[in-house]
């Protein structure tokens, strides 16, 4: 799982029909240079939240299991201990 922000919102005006009611949000990872991702929102985050995101068949289990994505938003981080 990553920590990230959500740093903006993506829509599809035509996508695959399993999509349909999925939410997707840009979500930059902390401490990873490369391109923000797209994320299935599971959580109701919004921009400027730091969220927890899961990859792969994680984000499939939460997104439903016929629902194809690869990265979903499971949490909305109140507070990160060291």
């Amino acid at each position: 799982m990553l920590l990230g922000i959500v740093v903006g919102s993506v829509w599809c005006t035509r996508k695959a029909e399993a999509l349909t009611g999925q939410t997707f949000l840009l979500v930059a990872p902390e401490g990873y240079q490369g391109p923000a991702l797209v994320c299935a929102d599971q959580a109701g985050a919004g921009p400027g939240d730091k969220v927890l995101v899961t990859r792969g068949g994680g984000a499939r289990i939460a997104a439903g299991e016929h629902i194809p994505v690869d990265a979903a938003i499971v949490g909305i981080v109140d507070r990160v201990e060291f």
